[in-house]
């Protein structure tokens, strides 16, 4: 498997592959779209625009945020691999 080859395809997603991987992080998001329901129904319209405009900025901010850590991560595992191979 040419791993750059699949990453340039589409065929490795690492954004969705880690999102939901650990049985603690489905129960948290379990809990997460319980919570957003329940604030739901007892918002007023407007608080409900407030939230969603939070929880749009919020949602941008960790895109952002999980696509540094993705570099930050990948150039740190070549650095790892250079030094392993050239000492």
């Amino acid at each position: 498997m040419n791993v750059i080859n699949e990453l340039w395809h589409g065929n490795i997603i690492p954004q969705e592959d880690s999102r939901t991987n650990s049985k603690e992080m489905k129960e948290l998001l379990g809990y997460m779209s319980r919570h957003h329901e329940n604030l739901e129904k007892i918002f007023s319209d407007e608080q409900k625009e407030v939230f969603e405009k939070f929880h749009d900025c919020w949602s941008e901010y960790m895109s952002l945020a999980e696509a540094a850590i993705f570099e930050y991560a990948f150039k740190l595992g070549m650095h790892i691999a250079i030094e392993t191979l050239t000492k």
